[in-house]
């Protein structure tokens, strides 16, 4: 499913106020990747909306990134659920359309009902991709903790508890606190066999905490935050292992960004949003990242306008939805980005 060359070029996409084809449209081009989000287990308004969103994939091209949000706790993901999901997912195969399932992305943060729950989180994680791998051949796991500066990202309402079999696993230095120089990824890998993909969600929030300034990311944010080597304004992170190497490089995955982008908030206080953007994804459209980072194969601009708690503002994520920014984003598009084709033809789906 990675490319054996260049990097795949996908969206998350705001569904409620833009269609695919209208994305595609204003692009120029049909995204390889298409990111929706789902409760897990799905309600039946849950599946009509993956289910229209499976339909514009295969009307439009590319394949879908499914990422699935146990809002009910991991409990709930039973072996039952999984092999459900993983019928559908075989259908949306059948049907010409790969999908790539990221299961319960930040589970290293502390804000969702899974997270900071590593045993659990990984025995769940493992259920679903049993399923899915034997039942859905067309499809593919991803694993994608949150990037590991700020942990533990402590004051969460699922932060791990001292004198639990969680918090005690997350201690990985046994100094009996959890901090910053715990390993913020290894306690929820659910092994080699069950992932198929890794990837890390990286934005531009701005440079100092708090967030909501507008102002233009530092030379190198990028490439140093996957890989470990960041120590800027953002703070010092360089106790944050080399995602890239250690998950990619040394495991032989395909390494995703599923999500990414720069905020800019309408203040109209600092830098120019065309400005935050264009360096920002200047630096994901680097000429030497195919080169130097070859398992690098998947980056997603997160296009929604919406607001963000952290900021106590509405941030554009967007890069298309302004004139100005789409021409420049699309003037930007590297020829080494993998995009869609055209389906040959549209047959009507399968059903159960």
């Amino acid at each position: 499913m990675a490319p054996k060359d260049g990097i795949l070029a996908g969206v998350n996409l705001d569904w409620e106020h833009e269609t695919l084809e209208q994305y595609a449209s204003n692009l120029g081009k049909r995204p390889a990747v298409t990111v929706t989000f789902t409760d897990f287990p799905m309600s039946d308004t849950d599946t009509k909306n993956v289910d229209a969103a499976f339909e514009q994939i295969r009307a439009n091209g590319g394949s879908m990134l499914l990422t699935l949000e146990p809002k009910q706790g991991l409990a709930a993901v039973t072996s039952e659920k999984a092999d459900e999901l993983a019928s559908t997912l075989a259908r949306f195969n059948n049907a010409g359309v790969s999908v790539i399932v990221r299961f319960a992305h930040e589970m290293n943060g502390s804000w969702y009902a899974w997270g900071q729950q590593p045993a659990e989180y990984v025995a769940a994680y493992q259920r679903v991709a049993g399923a899915v791998h034997s039942k859905a051949t067309g499809s593919a796991m991803m694993w994608a903790p949150n990037y590991g500066g700020g942990y533990p990202f402590s004051g969460g309402q699922y932060e791990a508890v001292a004198g639990t079999p969680d918090f005690a696993t997350l201690d990985t230095d046994k100094d009996g606190a959890i901090t910053g120089a715990d390993d913020p990824y290894a306690p929820y890998y659910p092994g080699d066999e069950a992932v198929d993909w890794v990837g890390m969600s990286l934005y531009h929030w701005g440079n100092t905490y708090p967030w909501g300034a507008n102002v233009i990311p530092e030379p190198g944010k990028f490439i140093q935050q996957l890989t470990g080597t960041y120590n800027g304004a953002g703070g010092n992170d360089l106790a944050v292992p080399d995602f890239y190497t250690d998950y990619g490089v040394a495991r032989n995955k395909p390494v995703a960004i599923p999500e990414t982008a720069a905020l800019t908030v309408a203040s109209g206080e600092g830098a120019d949003m065309l400005a935050i953007k264009g360096a920002w994804w200047g630096q994901l459209f680097d000429p030497a990242i195919p080169k130097n980072y070859p398992a690098l194969k998947m980056i997603n601009w997160f296009e929604w306008d919406k607001n963000e708690v952290e900021v106590k503002a509405t941030v554009d994520w967007t890069a298309t939805k302004d004139p100005q920014v789409r021409e420049a984003y699309t003037a930007a598009l590297p020829d080494w980005f993998t995009f869609a084709e055209a389906p040959a033809q549209c047959s009507p789906a399968e059903t159960d």
